[in-house]
């Protein structure tokens, strides 16, 4: 499903360079719970955009269902990204404009998906919003637009999704509906989840959790 082979990234840093994620072999199997817990600066963030291909490498290879996504173009990156992938963002990234039940037809609509409103109806129904599909993002609560992101991560139905601290801006009874959910989809829909986290309760839904520290995975726990 996912592998990485001696994936790292290194920034410029001035006049010297800093590596941010040192090499890493990993192996995630399909419809897998991965956890990814360390501090803030300690490759998390990284790791996860190198697997989205929302960053590239600076070497190493990514297959994503045997694709080698640091070979793709830009085009057929972004097509595999909207075919494979859902990322949800600590900061939501709602479109402010656009309503929650637009938020998630974006996607929709963008692969051209002809029952694009059911289904944008039926996902806030899955993420327990249906009546607050008319509302914009500044008129939902924390809790509310993370589940929207979700709802909108999971339009296209892909077979993975990444979570970047999805509950670092949530207090503790919202961030436990998101984990509820997050298992939730895992569980119906046999999607594979990668989250990066600082916090131990969230780390604890993975069946296998990977240690951070200074851009190394430090230790490998399963359950």
């Amino acid at each position: 499903m996912i592998e990485l082979r001696g994936v790292s990234k290194t920034v410029s840093s001035g006049d010297s360079s800093l590596t941010i994620l040192h090499p890493v072999d990993l192996s995630i199997a399909a419809s897998e719970r991965v956890a990814i817990i360390g501090p803030s600066g300690s490759g998390k963030s990284t790791l996860l955009g190198l697997i989205a291909g929302l960053d590239a490498p600076s070497s190493g290879q990514i297959f994503i269902d045997g694709v080698d996504i640091t070979a793709l173009d830009e085009d057929n990156l972004a097509q595999l990204r909207g075919s494979k992938i859902g990322f949800i963002f600590q900061s939501f990234h709602l479109i402010p404009s656009l309503t929650a039940m637009e938020n998630i037809l974006v996607p929709l609509e963008i692969s051209g998906v002809s029952n694009a409103r059911v289904k944008a109806h039926s996902l806030l129904e899955e993420v327990g919003l249906v009546n607050r599909g008319h509302h914009y993002p500044s008129q939902l609560s924390g809790g509310e637009q993370q589940r929207i992101a979700i709802a909108r991560a999971l339009a296209n139905e892909p077979s993975i999704v990444l979570a970047d601290e999805p509950t670092g801006n949530l207090d503790s009874a919202n961030g436990g509906h998101i984990i509820e959910l997050l298992l939730e989809v895992n569980r119906s829909r046999g999607t594979t989840i990668v989250l990066g986290t600082h916090d131990s309760n969230l780390a604890e839904i993975g069946q296998v959790t990977l240690a951070m520290k200074d851009g190394y995975i430090q230790r490998k726990e399963m359950l």
